[in-house]
């Protein structure tokens, strides 16, 4: 079992930046994956981006790419979004992922607006 907790979001103007933080904490290992997905109301969850513990190799969806940066935290299990040059559209509840084989773990979710 994985636990996640999440930290950060909350209002920001336009063109402002949030930093999220998610940690994990249970039964991981080496080789697993933690990610952000976000869903605005109406719309189906989608991915924003991950990160793969073992070699840091990172991924984003297109809409995030060059605006958002996904990190390894300082502590063990950690992760954070930064997200700059935020729009309007990134409004969004954001769910930490962490997924290690077959298995998948949701975070709470963190509300972040973003008012034009």
């Amino acid at each position: 079992q994985v636990q996640l907790v999440e930290s950060g979001g909350g209002l920001v103007q336009a063109g402002g930046s949030l930093r999220l933080s998610c940690a994990a904490s249970g039964r991981t290992y080496s080789s697993y994956a933690l990610g952000w997905f976000r869903q605005a109301p109406g719309k189906e969850r989608e991915f924003v981006a991950a990160i793969r513990w073992s070699g840091g190799n990172t991924y984003y969806s297109d809409s995030v790419k060059g605006r958002f940066t996904i990190s390894r935290g300082n502590a063990k299990n950690t992760v954070s979004l930064q997200m700059n040059s935020l729009k309007p559209e990134d409004t969004a509840v954001y769910y930490c992922r962490f997924s290690q084989g077959l298995s998948v773990y949701w975070g709470q979710g963190t509300q972040v607006t973003v008012s034009s």
